[in-house]
C-alpha cells in the first residue's frame, strides 16, 4: 500500500504536470484550431492530443512502468493490460466547454491502487485554479506552466456537513437527464447549479456543494482524480448499489455505471 505521505507526494507531482499540460492547452485555446469527431461522436481537438503526448511522455518519470489508460490513446484502441496499480488520465476533460470558450475545462490524472483512486490531480487552465489530493486535499491558484506554490500557500480541503436548511445540488452543463432531475426530486434541495468537467467534484471538496448525481455515461478517466480530491477532503462516491465506485473495468472499456457523489457521507446513508 502507498503510505499516506507518498499519495501526497504523487498527487503533488501529478498537479505540476496538469498545469505543464494546462500551458499547451491555453496556447491551443486562444488560437484558431480544428474540431474533429471520434467514432462515439464526441468531439477532440489538437489540444486532447497534445496535452496527452505531453502526459504521456513524462508520467515515466513520476511512475515507471505504471501502464497508463489515456482517454484518446483509448479510442485509437491503445489499451495496456492492467494489474492492481494503474493511471488515468484525461488530458481535456470537457472538450465541449473548451470549444464553447467557457472555460470550464479540466487536465485529470489519477493514480488507481487495488480498484479505488488514491491519488489525483485537476487542473483548470483557463481559471488558473488547481485542486490536488491523496492522503490529505488541496486548492490553490497557478498560471499555466508556471511553478506550484509551496505547500504552505495552498488551501486545505474539507467538505462541508450537509445543511439541514437544505441542499446545493451540482449537475452536468451538458448530461443532466430526466432521471438526474427525478433523483433530485428526492431530495431536500435548496439550489442547484450547472457546471462542466470534473468540476463538480472540485466544487464538492470545496464545502461548496453537497451532492452531485451522475446517471449519464461517463468514463473512468473523467471521475478518478475528481474521487481522489474528494474523497481526501472527506467526501464520498458510490455506485448505484451505495458501494464505492470501482475501477479498473477494463472488459467494459473502462466505462463507469451510475454514480453520486456527496460532500458528507452520512447524507449518503439517508
Amino acid at each position: 500500500m502507498i503510505s499516506p505521505k507518498s499519495r501526497d507526494d504523487l498527487a503533488r507531482q501529478f498537479a505540476g504536470l496538469a498545469v505543464s499540460a494546462g500551458a499547451l492547452i491555453m496556447k491551443i485555446y486562444e488560437s484558431s484550431f480544428e474540431v474533429r469527431f471520434k467514432t462515439d461522436n464526441s468531439p477532440v481537438c489538437n489540444a486532447d492530443e497534445m496535452a496527452e503526448a505531453l502526459i504521456l511522455r513524462q508520467l515515466p518519470s513520476i511512475l515507471p512502468d505504471v501502464p497508463v489508460v489515456a482517454e484518446e490513446a483509448s479510442a485509437r484502441g491503445l489499451t495496456p493490460r492492467c494489474g492492481e496499480s494503474f493511471l488515468l488520465v484525461d488530458p481535456l476533460d470537457g472538450t465541449r466547454e473548451f470549444l464553447a470558450h467557457n472555460g470550464e475545462f479540466t487536465v485529470n490524472i489519477a493514480l488507481i491502487e487495488a480498484g479505488r483512486p488514491v491519488a489525483g490531480a485537476i487542473y483548470a487552465p483557463a481559471l488558473e485554479k488547481l485542486w490536488f489530493g491523496g492522503h490529505s486535499a488541496f486548492s490553490c491558484t497557478v498560471a499555466p506552466g508556471q511553478p506550484l506554490p509551496a505547500l504552505a500557500q495552498c488551501q486545505a480541503l474539507h467538505t462541508r456537513h450537509a445543511p439541514k436548511a437544505g441542499l446545493t445540488a451540482l449537475a452536468s452543463r451538458s448530461h443532466c437527464n430526466a432521471e438526474t432531475q427525478a433523483f433530485l426530486a428526492r431530495l431536500p434541495i435548496l439550489e442547484k447549479n450547472d457546471a462542466g468537467s470534473s468540476l463538480k467534484f472540485c466544487r464538492l471538496a470545496e464545502g461548496q456543494a453537497d451532492v452531485y448525481p451522475r446517471f449519464s455515461p461517463t468514463m473512468e478517466w473523467d471521475t478518478a482524480a475528481g474521487d481522489a480530491i474528494l474523497q481526501a477532503a472527506g467526501g464520498v462516491v458510490l455506485d448505484a448499489n451505495g458501494t464505492p465506485l470501482h475501477y479498473g473495468k477494463g472488459t467494459n472499456h473502462f466505462k463507469n455505471d451510475s454514480f453520486i457523489a456527496w460532500g458528507d457521507p452520512a447524507r449518503a446513508l439517508h
